[in-house]
């Protein structure tokens, strides 16, 4: 992955999504030949010159300071997940020697916490957003993740290429952009992962939703939200997740499922647990 033209591609795709009202600029009317702000515009609320900002979004510019980074993401209203990859992209980190990439282990003290969380669904997942481990409880929710083999355990994969996985969700592409916008900031922060690139790639050939979503380059970490499932055998689940990082290896993260306790939701996942142990 090019940090030079994710960096340009980042900061057009914000760059388009505002408008001179969004941002307190006048708008003196007729047809814009680009979409949302121009250059010379944002270079304006951030205080540089039109030449040097139209260098940055090029890619062209050496190693731009942190307060001119910092004025950009404020001119382009970027949230702070967004900012932390603006950073990333214009100012990469000294890439360490290339070693062969190898596929995530499960961190055994997650692994602890997964056997003890018997009717809570969770999983362990990698930064790649693999599925490492995963509960029983989970594989009522899910599906059994063990039928599918281990290259193919991968909730973007799932999300984008299983038919089924669009029933599941009740709002399908959200879950969808989520997963893109992980997986932006994840490149930004591996720009020299290859089995990540490979997984990229494969999502930009065989869904034409995932290349939309990747091409609108969103960016944001997956912490913390609700989910609505439709279940075949439990109906309508309106599901809590929250995503728990060890603060030592922040690389994967046990995510867990949760019901607001006492609604039908609580009540349907009772008894799904229920269903899925008499099998």
């Amino acid at each position: 992955m090019n940090p030079t033209s994710a960096l340009s591609e980042f900061l057009r795709t914000r760059r388009a999504r505002l408008r001179p009202e969004d941002v307190d600029l006048p708008d003196y009317g007729g047809r814009r030949r680009v979409a949302g702000l121009r250059r010379e515009e944002l270079a304006h609320l951030a205080g540089v010159s039109v030449d040097y900002y139209t260098r940055l979004e090029q890619g062209r510019v050496g190693n731009p300071s942190q307060t001119v980074l910092d004025a950009v993401a404020r001119a382009l209203r970027l949230a702070p997940d967004e900012s932390g990859h603006l950073h990333r992209l214009a100012r990469p980190a000294p890439r360490p020697r290339r070693r062969p990439a190898v596929r995530q282990q499960p961190r055994p003290s997650l692994l602890r916490l997964l056997e003890q969380l018997h009717d809570t669904p969770a999983l362990v997942m990698g930064h790649r957003m693999d599925i490492l481990a995963w509960n029983r409880a989970a594989t009522a929710l899910f599906g059994d993740y063990g039928a599918l083999p281990a290259e193919e355990r991968n909730i973007a994969r799932i999300t984008f290429l299983d038919p089924s996985s669009r029933e599941l969700y009740a709002d399908w592409a959200s879950c969808a952009r989520e997963n893109a916008a992980f997986l932006h900031l994840e490149a930004g922060r591996r720009p020299d992962d290859p089995l990540l690139a490979e997984l990229v790639g494969q999502l930009c050939l065989r869904s034409e939703e995932f290349h939309h979503f990747w091409a609108e380059h969103p960016v944001a970490d997956k912490t913390s939200g609700r989910k609505v499932f439709r279940h075949p055998v439990a109906g309508t689940l309106d599901l809590a997740y929250d995503t728990l990082r060890p603060a030592d290896d922040p690389g994967q993260a046990l995510v867990t499922y949760t019901p607001d306790p006492g609604t039908p939701s609580d009540d349907a996942l009772r008894l799904l647990l229920s269903w899925a142990a008499s099998r």
